[in-house]
């Protein structure tokens, strides 16, 4: 066993249907964690990906634009497979329009799922934690704009860059009982949010010309800091936000 191992370990992933969410889900599990999938939509794909790969998940069904429904979630999956030793935050979703047009349905949209929602699952995982007197490991998924402005998203940006302040003040609190928090911040990624990105030629080539990498990130490459976050290899990182973005923030 390496120390990049998560052997015997249980990962909760939000969103793993497609995506980010899809390759964390497949690369946890391929390094030996019992994955629990977690989504409203259909996993069959990731359960596909995730045999593919040799490892093991399970399908659970949640509401994650609720608190109660996520809590609901992580309940179940506690009680159907065990305790849970890693939490992944992941499930996000995103709207686009001027500030001066943004409506309130959609700023309360986004904050519940982004925002909300992900303190309350990383309370109800710390506190499961605690009571049974384990560690455990938090990851939760910002955004390059957790330093940026970005445009026409300002919820979003909000959002994100409460998830960076999120994760120091959890980090703060849990890392003396043993849990670390950190958080990764994708750059441009392929991925269903970004398809109307990737499909105006403009702003393709614009984001293009300014990631020194020189090419849109995978899936799998986010996956990769994800998985180094929840090993042993990182037990003395927390409180951390990790850009993996081709190099953009230091253009």
């Amino acid at each position: 066993m390496t120390r990049f191992s998560l052997q015997g370990t249980r990962a909760f992933v939000t969103g793993a249907n497609t995506g980010i969410g899809q390759a964390i889900a497949v690369d946890l599990a391929a390094q030996g964690a019992h994955v629990v999938a977690v989504g409203r939509s259909s996993m069959d794909d990731t359960m596909a990906a995730v045999a593919n790969a040799g490892g093991k998940a399970d399908a659970l069904k949640a509401d994650l634009g609720t608190v109660a429904g996520a809590q609901a979630g992580f309940a179940q999956a506690e009680a159907e497979f065990g305790p849970i030793d890693i939490l992944v935050n992941n499930a996000g979703i995103i709207r686009r329009e001027d500030s001066l047009n943004f409506t309130e349905e959609d700023w309360d949209a986004v904050m519940d799922i982004n925002l909300k929602v992900v303190f309350f699952l990383s309370q109800a995982f710390a506190k499961s934690r605690v009571a049974a007197g384990a560690g455990g490991s938090i990851i939760n998924i910002a955004s390059l704009l957790s330093f940026q402005g970005g445009i026409r998203v300002p919820s979003y940006t909000a959002s994100k860059s409460g998830v960076a302040g999120l994760t120091k003040i959890l980090s703060n609190e849990w890392s003396a009982k043993g849990i670390t928090v950190n958080a990764v911040a994708p750059g441009y990624v392929v991925s269903n949010n970004t398809t109307d990105l990737r499909n105006d030629p403009v702003r393709n080539q614009a984001i293009l010309d300014r990631i020194p990498l020189g090419r849109w990130a995978e899936p799998e490459d986010i996956a990769g800091a994800v998985t180094y976050l929840a090993s042993p290899a990182a037990r003395y990182v927390t409180g951390i936000t990790l850009p993996v973005d081709g190099g953009w923030l230091g253009r």
